[in-house]
């Protein structure tokens, strides 16, 4: 199977603070709203979500996949939560706990809907220079097991001032089960600019990545 994964909870870049360091949050700041989409062949994936305080995030999201060279289609559309789990602020870097929790419809070959729960955790730690992150999380339904696992690790080229754009490159490892054909490694170039990201990259499959995360 040639697809790639579900929706990805994590690793949505909000850049705040001076020094513009790769804070990674699946969420912004209190009473935001981030939106976020990923694009490649065959496969489209987004959510918004809106943050109540500032560990508390409610939303929906969804993704679109072409399986099986485009002879099916599989979607699924949720409501989810996302919870600060624990932070700890260091002289220069920052690390962070997350929970996040989805339900909705999962429908694959204009088989039924079938609901979907995603419960998930995400570690990361960053610098205003380094980057790394592991997540996983469960999207199970009724005879369905689409389980995703992603490390990242990562380095800005320099440092710069706030309001500039800082580039960074991103190494990442997924592997989602009954999607993908063991681990997928994908480079990528980031960059980020106060609150909002653009990211392109290509597997080793050739296949072309992009997303964007705008927060407001």
């Amino acid at each position: 199977m040639g697809a790639k994964p579900l929706v990805i909870p994590v690793i949505v870049i909000a850049t705040l603070g001076a020094g513009v360091p790769a804070f990674a949050a699946p969420m912004g700041f209190a009473e935001s709203t981030m939106l976020m989409g990923e694009f490649e062949p065959g496969a489209q994936k987004g959510f918004i979500n809106y943050s109540l305080t500032n560990r508390d995030a409610i939303g929906f999201g969804g993704f679109r996949l072409r399986m099986d060279e485009g002879r099916s289609l599989r979607k699924y559309t949720e409501a989810n939560y996302t919870r600060l789990v624990k932070r700890w602020n260091q002289p220069h870097a920052q690390a962070n706990v997350w929970f996040m929790g989805g339900v909705g419809a999962y429908t694959a070959d204009r088989q039924p809907d079938r609901t979907m729960v995603s419960p998930g955790l995400a570690v990361d730690w960053e610098s205003t220079r380094l980057y790394l992150s592991a997540s996983s999380r469960l999207y199970r339904a009724d005879g369905i097991n689409h389980d995703a696992h992603i490390l990242r690790a990562g380095f800005s080229f320099y440092e710069v001032n706030y309001e500039e754009t800082q580039p960074w490159f991103i190494l990442e490892a997924q592997r989602v089960k009954g999607m993908t054909e063991g681990t997928e490694i994908t480079p990528m170039l980031r960059f980020i600019h106060r609150r909002f990201f653009a990211e392109f990259g290509i597997t080793e499959k050739k296949k072309i990545r992009s997303s964007f995360m705008v927060n407001f």
